[in-house]
């Protein structure tokens, strides 16, 4: 064997090589460019209370589940478990058949309640009290199937609230 075919050899070599480690990043970066950027936001302003699920990244999110953590017990609906009506307030419920897709820019109303001129500061603070109880846990994926989860502890909610 001479020179120029183990030359050859080794070039080949390489630009197969190179053509793997160019295709690996390729696929790097399109899994890196639809990767959903989930955040749980709180709304307490004015009449106004919430928690939804907001999508910030560039791809879609699949929810698949919303877990509810209060003194220790999980709950995988929001109205088992809260103490409140839950025809008083809206929120779409996910369930093992019924996922969601948030897609980017989007969110997802998890608990959502606009108090009329009716209520009072007392009934207002007990749903603060309520929601400061739970620690939402969110599990879902992205288009590629990757595992992703968030979670946030809803204490927020009793900032402002004095203990008696």
């Amino acid at each position: 064997m001479d020179i120029l075919d183990s030359s050859s050899i080794v070039i080949s070599v390489s630009a197969l090589l190179a053509t793997f480690y160019q295709a690996y990043q390729q696929r790097v970066h399109n899994v890196k460019s639809v990767k959903p950027l989930p955040q749980i936001d709180c709304t307490d302003r004015g009449r106004i209370l919430f928690v939804r699920v907001q999508n910030n990244g560039v791809g879609p999110l699949i929810i698949q589940k919303l877990t509810f953590y209060k003194n220790g017990q999980a709950y995988y609906n929001i109205q088992d478990s809260l103490e409140i009506n839950p025809k008083s307030y809206d929120g779409i419920p996910i369930t093992p058949t019924t996922h969601k897709v948030l897609i980017p820019g989007r969110y997802l109303d998890v608990f959502s309640k606009e108090f009329d001129e009716s209520y009072t500061d007392e009934q207002m603070i007990f749903y603060r009290k309520q929601l400061s109880l739970l620690h939402l846990k969110v599990e879902g994926r992205d288009v590629y199937d990757n595992r992703v989860v968030i979670e946030r502890n809803l204490h927020w909610f009793a900032r402002h609230i004095k203990n008696d």
